[in-house]
């Protein structure tokens, strides 16, 4: 399973949680349709990861095209490094935004100590909870729908710099059928670097211009890039939402341009859009205005 930079990326391991079964099972899947226990993240060293074949008989995938992982800074901007010690808004969203999900996340560093902590968010839709040293959040019992486009908690950044810090990400695609099979289980790793390893080159990305287009309800962005790698595309409203997203085509060096459709049940207002070309941000701000 390879490692993808923040902010989508992806891991392995098998889990067991937001089920919804029948009988002596309903007690479980009761409770993990409000939330996971701590340590059902898919990261290294948890000690209940054979609890997920009691949960769930369905598929464990790679969640590359599935699960999307956005680091906010303060003003809500993308961000692909931490400064230690400083707060920061991590939002998960699985793009397919199934009808029933749940996910369950931990963050790492390079000796798989727990990086940082977790505080769970209410209008986010987390909780947090602590297992052996670590802290993972998971969704809650009414943000385990569609309704909820994305899942949203504030992650404080180690003290120090510990180096590269991976967040561990399990998320569920529930068919909500009453039983113990048919769940897709997608797994993924999103890593974060420090500040002091940025190569500068990374990040040369610069000229981005996003524009909204009332008559078509799209966004045109244009920017020049150093770099070449797929792009994806994330729209953000002023509370820190994510409220679309989706992947694009490869980007070529030198100048772009390219117009995503946005949906028609989008509301009006100011809005961020958060650019990537591979793991390199950009983002500007945008008002709808339909």
């Amino acid at each position: 399973m390879k490692k993808n930079y923040l902010f989508i990326g992806l891991a392995a391991v098998s889990m067991g949680f937001f089920a919804f079964q029948n009988d002596a099972q309903m007690q479980i899947s009761k409770k993990f349709s409000g939330g996971v226990n701590a340590g059902l993240a898919g990261a290294p060293g948890e000690q209940n990861n054979m609890a997920c074949t009691m949960c769930h008989n369905g598929s464990t995938l790679d969640g590359s095209q599935e699960n999307s992982v956005t680091v906010l800074n303060s003003t809500f901007q993308p961000v692909t490094t931490y400064n230690p010690g400083d707060t920061y808004t991590v939002s998960i969203q699985m793009n397919s935004n199934p009808t029933k999900k749940g996910f369950s996340a931990t963050a790492l560093d390079g000796t798989d100590a727990m990086a940082g902590v977790f505080t769970g968010s209410g209008l986010g839709g987390t909780v947090d909870y602590d297992d052996l040293g670590r802290d993972y959040v998971t969704h809650t019992s009414t943000s385990n729908t569609d309704a909820q486009t994305a899942w949203l908690w504030t992650w404080t950044a180690p003290a120090t710099n510990v180096g590269d810090v991976t967040f561990y990400v399990a998320t569920n695609a529930a068919n909500d059928d009453g039983g113990t099979t048919g769940d897709m289980i997608y797994l993924s790793q999103h890593v974060i670097g420090s500040v002091a390893g940025v190569n500068e080159e990374e990040i040369s990305l610069n000229s981005f211009n996003a524009g909204y287009n009332p008559t078509a309800n799209a966004v045109t962005v244009d920017f020049t890039s150093l770099t070449s790698g797929v792009m994806s595309f994330n729209l953000v409203d002023m509370n820190g939402k994510s409220v679309y997203a989706t992947t694009l085509m490869d980007a070529e060096i030198g100048v772009n341009e390219h117009t995503v459709a946005l949906p028609s049940s989008l509301e009006n207002g100011m809005y961020v859009v958060n650019f990537f070309v591979g793991n390199n941000p950009m983002s500007a701000n945008i008002l709808v205005q339909k």
